[in-house]
């Protein structure tokens, strides 16, 4: 009995001390996903988060929906699309073709109204909004320095030369390794930190800005920071404003936070496919909405144009001209997609759960071509 007392007391000791070294070593933010994910779902993100964070709404106002095409729902979708979409546990695949809604399909539970998780599609979604805050003013250009807006950068030797176009095109030079895959990755301490402001701004630039494509999520989270401090702004406000009541956006939306009430701005706007469709519409249609110019022209062009750097990559949407159909999306942790195919005026959404996604050198999901040769020809 004694040696079991000694036993346990130890072993309280030794896991104490553990629990300690973990959260002066800045790794307490564990302990916190633990808890968040025993009570509410999936030990792992999900597209289901919604509810797991604290987070700001995006309200819409007077919903649209969209018309559907005559053909809605009828068209037979091919095998090898549903085994895709079966092996990677989609959640929904909609069909936007001529501005109607031809297809729309949900599995495991989800329907129409479903929120779910956007993941790095927020990084896209976050260009669009530069461009607006150029429109309105807030910002110069694409251009304009970070340091304008966060003066202690003219201090930092590669810092001082950082612009937004650097953050929105992922050249940003920040020492930053991004990795999804263990629990002790900055990526994985940015999900479930409480104040991102910190993360991000101690973050070096370590290289000089504009000569090297690197994807880094925390150039996301500087970019919304900064977009948030010159429109004055929560991003989900802004993002209402200039996206979700002028797009007669169906459902309204949410954008998850820290616990200061910054936006994970690389990640996690929770909204329904149909309303994602809706960005992709307006991108693919260069900005124009029911006769309105909603976003600069020009800057949906640059938007859409890749780098020189990588000629997979644009102001955080992804390209591909290598393949019959070009196209663009938006691409999400887990296999979420915003796929915009101009020449067949077509609009795919695909949501799904699937971390282990085959990718080309370029690192473009194999997944998004097979759906653009195999819905084409619907």
């Amino acid at each position: 009995m004694n040696n079991t007392k000694k036993f346990f007391s130890a072993f309280i000791i030794g896991a104490s001390a553990v629990t300690v070294a973990i959260c002066i070593s800045g790794y307490g933010y564990i302990f916190k996903a633990i808890g968040i994910n025993l009570k509410k779902g999936p030990i792992t993100p999900s597209t289901d988060d919604e509810e797991k964070f604290p987070s700001h709404p995006i309200p819409n106002f007077q919903p649209e929906p969209w018309i559907k095409d005559e053909n809605y729902n009828t068209k037979t979708l091919s095998q090898k699309v549903l085994k895709e979409l079966q092996k990677t546990r989609a959640s929904s695949l909609l069909i936007i073709r001529d501005g109607k809604l031809l297809h729309e399909q949900y599995w495991k539970n989800h329907d129409a109204s479903s929120l779910m998780n956007s993941f790095s599609m927020a990084k896209g979604i976050l260009s669009i909004l530069v461009g607006c805050a150029i429109d309105d003013g807030y910002i110069t250009s694409e251009n304009q320095l970070i340091s304008s807006v966060f003066p202690f950068y003219k201090e930092s030797p590669y810092g001082k030369y950082l612009t937004f176009k650097h953050l929105m095109t992922m050249q940003a030079g920040m020492d930053w390794k991004e990795e999804y895959h263990h629990p002790f990755a900055e990526n994985s301490k940015q999900y479930f930190i409480d104040d991102l402001a910190e993360q991000a701004f101690n973050i070096q630039i370590k290289e000089m800005p504009g000569e090297k494509y690197e994807y880094q999520s925390v150039a996301a989270q500087l970019l919304g920071l900064a977009l948030k401090k010159a429109t004055g702004k929560e991003l989900a406000t802004y993002l209402s404003e200039k996206l979700w009541v002028p797009l007669g956006m169906e459902f309204p939306a949410k954008w998850s936070t820290d616990e200061k009430g910054m936006e994970k701005a690389f990640c996690c706007i929770h909204s329904t496919p149909r309303d994602f469709a809706k960005i992709g519409q307006l991108i693919m249609q260069e900005g124009m909405w029911k006769g309105k110019q909603l976003i600069n022209k020009e800057y949906c062009k640059k938007m859409l144009t890749t780098t020189k750097d990588n000629d997979a990559f644009c102001y955080t949407i992804w390209a591909d001209d290598e393949n019959k159909f070009k196209y663009r999306f938006f691409y999400g942790f887990l296999g979420q997609f915003i796929i915009m195919i101009p020449e067949k005026k077509m609009v795919i959404v695909k949501t799904g759960l699937y971390n282990k996604l085959e990718v080309d050198k370029k690192m473009r999901p194999l997944q998004v071509r097979l759906f653009v040769d195999e819905l084409c020809k619907i």
